[in-house]
């Protein structure tokens, strides 16, 4: 098991205030939603950030925000998930590619691979140790978190830096329209239920948590397991996959407190949701963050900050909420996401 000792989060809430959750939910209507960023000298120096894409800063700036939330001088190990990596960057050097012939800047070609977040977060931590980065689309978050497991095994002791982290263009959210990824216009993040149509509303974000082998003062939550399964040909069977998940701690569906749902308000792709929570866990409270955060390839990150919220406060925001229903208690919270009904995640996060 890992402990979330320190939670560095920036999204398009206001989010960057350690130990205060969710402290005031932000409403848009826009065609995605962009993180609210902090003043980076606050966390770089302004001649490195000079230099760094948008995203590099905040991948930064959240490491350096969850390492002071617990306490943390220098990780044992920093892991990292992307989907995307830096788009923006990528995009610039694909635009001078194409627009002229010269000698190209070659800052945005360094930046544009994608484990130059991790890196850059090294450099400015002077850390030398363990250092990986996943790139495994809407399972690179819980890769990581895999090998966090994985590092904790051989070292109990060991504090893990482990991010999730990406970010959105207006280019990248035109192209992938095409293949009805996105809402076609702008809407109203916290009325996405009641548009029904094809597409998900777009975000953004960058969270990273300090996980270490042991609970102390500053500890959120328990983070208990990881899973991810891909549905090809219909292979995924969640009535198996599910009582193998919790029967692993000796848990049953009985035993979940809530149930956090990424339900993005794609009516073609909620109902995989809804169908599994009203067939396994009728009666129990649902919730659902994405209309804060937006979709993005690791927006479980922000998820587990929520479920961590959760139980770290015993609090359950109304804004939350997908139903009636009060939880009894909070102590074990499930956390399940999917991909167009092709790779599903679950993560066991416990009070």
């Amino acid at each position: 098991m890992l402990y979330i000792n320190g939670i560095g989060i920036i999204s398009p809430q206001k989010t960057m205030v350690s130990r205060e959750f969710l402290p005031e939910v932000m409403e848009y209507t826009a065609e995605y939603l962009r993180c609210i960023e902090p003043v980076y000298r606050d966390y770089i120096e302004p001649i490195q950030s000079r230099r760094m894409s948008r995203l590099i800063k905040m991948g930064i700036a959240a490491a350096r925000m969850s390492m002071a939330d617990a306490g943390c001088t220098m990780p044992d190990a920093i892991i990292t998930g992307t989907g995307l990596g830096s788009v923006e960057d990528t995009e610039k050097i694909l635009g001078e590619i194409t627009r002229e012939e010269k000698f190209l800047n070659p800052t945005p070609f360094i930046q544009s691979t994608y484990n130059t977040i991790s890196s850059q977060v090294a450099i400015q931590l002077k850390c030398h140790n363990y250092n990986s980065t996943y790139v495994h689309r809407t399972f690179s978050f819980e890769t990581g978190l895999t090998d966090a497991f994985l590092h904790m095994e051989e070292k109990p002791d060991a504090d893990i830096l482990a991010g999730a982290i990406d970010e959105m263009t207006m280019n990248h959210l035109v192209i992938t329209r095409r293949i009805g990824q996105w809402k076609m216009s702008a809407v109203n993040n916290l009325k996405l239920l009641v548009e029904k149509t094809p597409g998900a509303l777009a975000g953004e974000g960058a969270a990273f948590f300090v996980l270490g082998g042991k609970r102390n003062v500053s500890t959120y939550a328990e983070l208990s397991d990881v899973a991810t399964c891909i549905n090809i040909r219909n292979s995924f069977n969640p009535e198996v996959f599910i009582h193998e998940f919790l029967s692993r701690h000796n848990l049953g569906l009985q035993d979940i407190d809530l149930l956090l749902l990424g339900i993005n308000g794609d009516s073609d792709q909620d109902p995989v949701y809804t169908d599994f929570a009203g067939k396994f866990f009728p009666g129990k409270s649902w919730a659902w963050y994405k209309h804060l955060c937006g979709e993005y390839h690791t927006a479980t990150g922000f998820g587990l900050y929520i479920a961590s919220g959760i139980l770290k406060n015993q609090v359950y925001p109304e804004i939350l909420r997908l139903n009636k229903v009060s939880p009894a208690g909070l102590k074990n919270i499930l956390v399940y996401n999917h991909y167009r009904n092709i790779n599903h995640s679950f993560m066991l996060v416990r009070g």
